[in-house]
């Protein structure tokens, strides 16, 4: 099941999630120098921007992924093939 943000991020145009990517990131990175210094009252907040930003970057991804052609998805195909066959 969809989380509600990951809902949420699906109507958002590419400029946006980049804008809101750059943001998070640049809240994750204040927080921790913030936490580092003095301490947080809430350090889970840290765990939920992490998750936010992999949520951003994973739509974008995705986004990618499902612009590809088909030439670039077949190789994408056959990497992904010779990387599970090295394990």
């Amino acid at each position: 099941m969809a989380s509600k943000k990951f809902l949420e991020l699906q109507d958002f145009s590419e400029e946006d999630l980049m804008a809101q990517l750059e943001d998070t990131e640049a809240q994750y990175a204040k927080m921790r120098y913030d936490h580092k210094l003095t301490g947080l009252d809430n350090p889970m907040e840290m765990k939920e921007l992490r998750k936010d930003v992999a949520r951003i970057k994973t739509e974008i991804r995705r986004r990618q992924i499902n612009n590809m052609t088909e030439a670039q998805l077949a190789k994408r195909s056959k990497i992904r093939a010779r990387r599970s066959w090295k394990k």
